[in-house]
């Protein structure tokens, strides 16, 4: 089965998308983990490299390449991004949204950056649109539109371990038929 992890910048995607590997038994992918890597190689933050995947969108495109190559070819897979649920496509079992507000979201960056929380808020918003755009620009993605997924969670209303649950409980529920399991997100946008 393969399961898609999205959500934005601190939404606790990596932290569950990683719990419900570890639970399910399956590979965990991250698509941060590879576009930081890939800032860190060119020596430059992710303000940095984000900005210069503004003026460069063989950054954007080859990070997504991959991981639709990877939701192609692998299973019992936990493929976690912020477009992981778009670029999987027809490959994606189950599409899962993370999401919190942006204060708590900017205070677990700030946390994990070292860097104070107003800091943390505006990277974080300018990094939402700057992303918004592209995926607009590139693939006719509105980002603010969840309705691709089938299961969301706003992470600041439990810890990490009651979001992997509630995760591993949708996977477990999962009915490829339609019949029953997971719980569809319509109509619903998110907001930067």
């Amino acid at each position: 089965m393969l399961l898609t992890v999205s959500g934005p910048p601190g939404s606790g995607k990596s932290t569950a998308a990683a719990g419900l590997a570890g639970a399910l038994g399956y590979e965990h992918v991250s698509g941060g983990d590879v576009f930081r890597e890939l800032a860190a190689e060119r020596g430059l933050s992710l303000s940095e490299f984000n900005a210069l995947a503004e003026e460069d969108d063989a950054i954007d495109r080859d990070l997504d390449r991959r991981l639709r190559e990877l939701a192609a070819e692998r299973d019992d897979l936990i493929l976690e991004s912020r477009l992981a649920g778009w670029m999987a496509a027809e490959y994606a079992d189950l599409r899962l949204w993370l999401n919190a507000p942006i204060d708590v979201r900017a205070e677990r960056i700030a946390d994990r950056e070292g860097k104070p929380v107003e800091q943390a808020r505006e990277e974080t918003r300018s990094r939402a649109k700057s992303e918004g755009l592209r995926y607009e620009e590139y693939y006719g993605i509105d980002i603010t539109d969840l309705s691709i997924y089938d299961f969301a969670v706003n992470t600041a209303r439990w810890g990490p371990e009651e979001t992997t649950d509630l995760l591993v409980t949708a996977a477990e529920r999962y009915d490829p038929t339609g019949d029953e399991g997971a719980f569809p997100v319509t109509d619903v946008r998110y907001e930067f």
